[in-house]
C-alpha cells in the first residue's frame, strides 16, 4: 500500500493506493459508518460488505437526482445516524457524487470517505470535492465543493467492472494527457486498453499518476476560478449531450473532446486533432457524432462555466497544454453549428 496526502483549503485528504478494503474497518469501525453503494456493487461484493450498515441505490446516472438524496436521508434517520457517523461512498462517480452531497447537507455536514470502484472514479470523479446531482438534463446543476476525508483504492473491485466501464474511465485519462501531460499522452498512444487490464503494476502506476494530476490542479484552484477549469476539456459540449442522448460520461466527453479539438484548430491553430481522435478511437471511444446542435446549445447555455455572455471554453494550444479561452456565446453558437 502507498499513502499520499493532499492539503486543500479546508481539509487534508489521505489517499490509500493499492489498499485492501479490510483497512476500512480498522480506520473507522463498522458501528460508526453507513456505506452507500449501488445494487451492482452490492451483489458483486456481498462478502466484502457483510456486517456493515448499507444503503444500496439503483445504478445509473438517471438516479443521480434529489429524490435519491431524500431517500438516503430517510434511511440515515432510520439508522439513527448522527454527527459522529461516517458516510462511505463505494462505487463509481454517481455514488461518490451523491454520497459527498448527502454528507455535506445531512445535519449540516458529516464526515465522508470514498472507495472508488471504477477507473473513472479512481482517476477523476471521486477526487477534488465536487459533489452534486442532476436536474433534468442539466448535469451537476446542484451541489457543493467539499472534500472527503480519505480515498481508499482497492483494485480488486475492478475485477467485476464491465469492459465498457474501463473504456468510460479512459476518456478522463486521455483528457489529462491532452491538457497537462504530454508524456502520459505518448504512453497512451503506444498502448491499448488490454495492456492496462492485464498488467496490474502498469495500471496502478497509471491510476496514481492521474490521481496526482487531478489533485495537483485542484490544490492550485479548488473553487474553479482559473486552473481547475482546464479539467473541463471536452465537458462543456459533452455534458450538454450526455443526458440528452443517455450516453455514458466517457462517450459524451470523448465526443466533446473531438469537438474541442476542432474548435482549437479554428481558434488557436491546434495541429494535433488527428492524434487525439486516433487515441480516443484506440481505446474504444466514439469521436464524431450527429447530434441536435441547436438543442445542445440550449442545454449548454446553462453550463456553470458560462459567465453572462461568454463561455470559458477549454482548448488545446498543443498536446499537453490546455488553455481557457472566453468565447462569446453568439460566436460559440455559430462554431457549434458548423462542427462536422
Amino acid at each position: 500500500m502507498q499513502t499520499k496526502s493532499y492539503r486543500f483549503t479546508a481539509a487534508t485528504v489521505n489517499y490509500y493506493f493499492d489498499a485492501d478494503f479490510s483497512r476500512l474497518e480498522k480506520m473507522i469501525g463498522k458501528e460508526n459508518a453507513v456505506l452507500i453503494t449501488d445494487e451492482h456493487i452490492f451483489q458483486a461484493h456481498k462478502k466484502k460488505l457483510k456486517g456493515w450498515n448499507c444503503i444500496s441505490l439503483k445504478p445509473g446516472e438517471e438516479y443521480k437526482v434529489q429524490a435519491t438524496v431524500d431517500s438516503i436521508i430517510e434511511q440515515l434517520i432510520e439508522f439513527k445516524a448522527d454527527r459522529s457517523t461516517w458516510l462511505i461512498g463505494i462505487g463509481g462517480g454517481v455514488v461518490t457524487d451523491i454520497t459527498g452531497y448527502v454528507a455535506a447537507v445531512y445535519m449540516r455536514g458529516i464526515r465522508c470517505g470514498f472507495v472508488p470502484t471504477t477507473i473513472l472514479a479512481m482517476v477523476d470523479a471521486s477526487i477534488g470535492g465536487k459533489n452534486g446531482i442532476d436536474v433534468g438534463i442539466y448535469k451537476n446543476l446542484v451541489g457543493t465543493i467539499r472534500q472527503p476525508q480519505f480515498l481508499l483504492y482497492d483494485y480488486s473491485f475492478l475485477k467485476s467492472l464491465p469492459k465498457q466501464e474501463w473504456v468510460n474511465g479512459f476518456a478522463e485519462i486521455i483528457k489529462h494527457g491532452c491538457i497537462k501531460d504530454l508524456s502520459l499522452f505518448k504512453e497512451l498512444e503506444k498502448n491499448k486498453l488490454t495492456h492496462y487490464q492485464k498488467n496490474k503494476p502498469a495500471l496502478a502506476k497509471l491510476i496514481r499518476r492521474n490521481a496526482d494530476i487531478k489533485s495537483t490542479v485542484v490544490q492550485a484552484d479548488e473553487f474553479e476560478k482559473a486552473e481547475r477549469r482546464l479539467l473541463n476539456f471536452g465537458h462543456t459540449l459533452g455534458h450538454a449531450i450526455e443526458n440528452m442522448y443517455e450516453l455514458s460520461h466517457g462517450q459524451a466527453i470523448s465526443i466533446g473532446m473531438t469537438a474541442a479539438c476542432q474548435i482549437s484548430q479554428k481558434l488557436v491553430r491546434f495541429k494535433d486533432s488527428e492524434r487525439v481522435i486516433q487515441t480516443l478511437d484506440q481505446y474504444g471511444l466514439p469521436t464524431l457524432a450527429n447530434f441536435d446542435k441547436p438543442k445542445a446549445f440550449e442545454v449548454l447555455k446553462m453550463d456553470k462555466k458560462r459567465e453572462q455572455k461568454e463561455m470559458n471554453f477549454v482548448l488545446l494550444e498543443k498536446l499537453g497544454k490546455g488553455i481557457v479561452k472566453p468565447i462569446p456565446m453568439t460566436e460559440l453558437e455559430t462554431i457549434i453549428n458548423e462542427l462536422s
